[in-house]
């Protein structure tokens, strides 16, 4: 695995400064800092980036990656996306003096929500498991999140790119497809980009997403819970049990508090469906919330049709509103940081200055989490972690890896401190500019290894045309 990050980084203390926001619960909730595409910079070149930095760390041949997947929902172009990548990685791999990726490569695009880059992954062990032979595949997740001004999701935002390797024989973790649980539902207004509109008299932008908060955080809490549901039943597992003796979880995180509530109602559902030591311990909850166990447990029995909610005036309805007064009860025990806390623990710092990639960010805390383990020496060979992606929409994947020995040496070329530098804290004007796509005054970046747009086209004639393309540069 490999990560890119751009330089560009939003201090979130610095940015409550500017905009009155709430630090100690930005800090609790949210994370420390977020990352803004420079002024030359887009999705395509990030991706660029992280692939190339794959290739290099790992000394990957690249004649045979045969399979280059990009997973985005942040794509500027509704025509081509890998093959984009997949020149520029060349063109930089020709200069210095590599060979090109394989010309009999595939070079599909994945695109749903927040969930493209891990379809993007399962696409990729089947290539492997059918006609991939003895290649490589590839999968780049590389997204930009932008919020409204004001809004609640503004101090969410992020930008990165992750590319991942897959082979035949794994040296990091093995993937059983078979294993794996899924599930998805249509939600309507849960989280979408459309491409006509208009919010607040002004045009839609593609990069603004039209969300509702307390809504999405009830499609994730029950997708996650139904993949798992899925998973447990192809295995014939206990679910308390199961997810009791999971070594770690990584799970898509849009900011810190989401995966610890999506995961921390699915460990209450699993309890429920325990024997009669882990209905104990749901019931423990209950009480100290002050509700009956019988009640939360018929909550927990019925199908809620969330579509019902994506009304005016049920949109801030909880979906399960006695499971997450139980939640609150257990966020206070001992268990909450045994079960989630601990096994969520793994590049969780390193997370909180990331931001939200979208389709990065489970890959992200994977790669950090790997990364931190190999750090700290702690014991994975041989033990299970489960993924766990979601995709607003939506849709969602319960994905177990069983890391394999001599992991460390893999995970010690991820190279995640290095990817977090260089980091230019930009000011308040700054920010405002690069939101807007705009030159920054007084921010000095200079490129180095590293993709920028060295131009964009503009001819409309009927002898040539190249409106609006992006032409790339690899500065060495």
């Amino acid at each position: 695995m490999a990560l890119y990050l751009p330089p560009c980084r939003v201090d979130l203390q610095q940015w409550c400064e500017w905009t009155g926001g709430d630090w100690r619960k930005i800090s609790q909730v949210v994370g420390s800092g977020f990352r803004l595409l420079g002024p030359r910079q887009s999705v395509y070149t990030m991706a660029a980036n992280a692939l190339l930095r794959l290739i290099r760390n790992y000394d990957v041949d690249p004649t045979r990656i045969r399979y280059l997947a990009l997973g985005t929902e942040s794509s500027t172009d509704n025509s081509a996306g890998a093959i984009i990548v997949k020149g520029m990685v060349d063109d930089a791999l020709r200069a210095l003096g590599l060979p090109p990726i394989a010309r009999n490569c595939e070079v599909p695009e994945f695109k749903h929500a927040c969930l493209g880059g891990i379809y993007a992954l399962k696409s990729a062990v089947r290539f492997l498991s059918t006609d991939g032979d003895d290649s490589l595949a590839v999968v780049v997740c590389a997204d930009k999140a932008l919020y409204e001004r004001g809004s609640s999701g503004e101090p969410t935002q992020g930008a990165g790119a992750v590319a991942m390797l897959l082979e035949s024989q794994p040296r990091l973790a093995s993937i059983n497809l078979r294993h794996a649980g899924t599930a998805s539902e249509y939600r309507g207004i849960d989280f979408r980009k459309p491409l006509t509109g208009r919010l607040n008299g002004h045009a839609l932008s593609l990069d603004i997403p039209v969300y509702n908060g307390r809504y999405s955080t009830n499609c994730y809490v029950d997708e996650v819970r139904r993949a798992l549901d899925d998973l447990y039943a192809r295995r014939g597992l206990d679910p308390a049990a199961y997810l009791r003796s999971v070594e770690a979880i990584f799970m898509h995180r849009p900011y810190a508090r989401m995966p610890e509530t999506g995961f921390g109602v699915a460990y209450l559902f699993a309890l429920a469906q325990g024997d009669a030591t882990d209905q104990e311990e749901l019931a423990a909850y209950c009480r100290g919330a002050g509700i009956l166990m019988g009640e939360v447990l018929a909550e927990m029995g019925t199908a809620p049709e969330l579509g019902l909610l994506a009304v005016s005036d049920r949109i801030q309805d909880e979906i399960f509103p006695l499971t997450m007064a139980a939640l609150k009860v257990f966020r206070q025990s001992e268990a909450f940081g045994r079960h989630v806390h601990a096994k969520m623990d793994l590049g969780a710092d390193w997370m909180r200055e990331v931001g939200n990639l979208y389709t990065g960010a489970l890959p992200a805390w994977l790669a950090a989490g790997l990364a931190d383990a190999e750090r700290r020496g702690t014991v994975l060979a041989g033990r299970e972690i489960l993924t766990i992606g979601y995709g607003s929409g939506n849709a969602a994947d319960a994905i177990p890896l069983q890391v394999v020995a001599g992991w460390e040496a893999a995970a010690r070329r991820i190279g995640v401190a290095d990817a977090l530098q260089p980091a230019i804290d930009v000011t308040a004007e700054q920010y405002l500019a690069l939101r807007d796509g705009l030159e920054p005054r007084g921010l000095k970046l200079t490129p180095a290894g590293e993709f920028v747009i060295e131009r964009v086209g503009a001819e409309v004639g009927h002898a040539f045309q190249d409106a609006g393309v992006e032409y790339y540069r690899y500065v060495h």
